[in-house]
């Protein structure tokens, strides 16, 4: 479960995952003037911080300059990049939750009832308690000494503290368009196949102009955007499960490798065999690659 690479680009991810956690994901960046995101939205919660230098946060129709000592999070759907600014070098490190977990620590404070996740309206916080929080639990989970318990108690702690600083139980949720929200869900479920824009329409009971024009208002994308990007999440788990990068390829819609590849680097800054090697257990660690194995692209 270790995170150190050998003789690796500073600019190159690294992947961080343990099988005895499978609702959390991390990553980190030492160097990231040449890491650059196409705006892009998860299923999961996301949270991370800039730890060295400047870089743009791209949220939704808004844009920030953020610096080291920034804390950012973005809901499940939430449409955001961040980018560097002018080849400054900027580092930072990212902790990706699955929604039910969150959810359900939601559930449990009595921040949530029957509405499901409750979204966070804050797109980033100077707090230097969450920040430091958070570089603290970023150890702990990478730590392979760290015991499961400990592990497992300083998530919980931590993510009660997020949740009582910055989504106190009054604050309001955003207004909820029912049938963008039907749209939406047609994409996803059908997010592997070939979808016509009237079949969307028809799910949805929009017209087409109304459906291009509102739907990148209420999400940030466009549904076409928004289609890409579900496939990548489904390409994500794929990878996760080791599978060959041309069978998920064409298992997510896309129409070959080549474009696969372009829009799953665009999406997270990793090319999929990055990502799914530093994953995918190796014969001598059922756990984890060797500290000394390399990222292939």
């Amino acid at each position: 479960m270790s995170l150190t690479t050998t003789a690796q680009p500073a600019h190159a991810p690294r992947f961080w995952r343990d099988e005895r956690l499978p609702f959390i994901e991390a990553r980190t960046i030492d160097d990231g003037r040449k890491v650059t995101y196409t705006r892009h939205a998860h299923e999961h919660f996301s949270i991370g911080a800039v730890t060295t230098g400047r870089s743009y946060y791209h949220y939704g129709a808004q844009t920030f300059e953020i610096s080291a000592g920034t804390v950012v999070l973005m809901n499940p759907g939430d449409v955001h990049a961040c980018n560097p600014i002018e080849n400054e070098p900027w580092s930072y490190q990212m902790v990706y939750l699955d929604t039910p977990w969150l959810t359900d620590l939601q559930h449990q404070l009595g921040f949530s009832t029957d509405q499901g996740y409750r979204p966070f309206d804050t797109p980033y916080t100077r707090d230097t308690f969450l920040y430091n929080g958070l570089l603290a639990l970023y150890r702990i989970l990478v730590d392979e000494q760290a015991e499961h318990l400990q592990k497992q108690s300083a998530l919980v702690s931590y993510f009660t503290e997020v949740q009582q600083r910055l989504n106190p139980s009054d604050t309001p949720v955003r207004e909820v368009n029912h049938k963008l929200e039907r749209a939406a869900e047609y994409i996803r479920e059908q997010c592997t196949q070939a979808l016509k824009l009237e079949d969307i329409c028809a799910a949805a009971e929009l017209s087409p102009s109304y459906l291009i024009r509102a739907f990148k208002l209420y999400y940030g994308l466009t549904p076409h955007a928004f289609l890409v990007n579900q496939r990548i999440q489904f390409a994500r788990t794929q990878l996760r499960q080791g599978e060959l990068i041309a069978d998920v390829a064409l298992a997510a819609g896309f129409a070959d490798q080549a474009h696969f590849q372009r829009a799953f680097k665009q999406h997270f800054a990793a090319t999929p065999g990055q990502y799914r090697d530093r994953l995918r257990p190796s014969a001598n660690n059922p756990h984890w690659p060797p500290a000394t194995r390399p990222l292939n692209g």
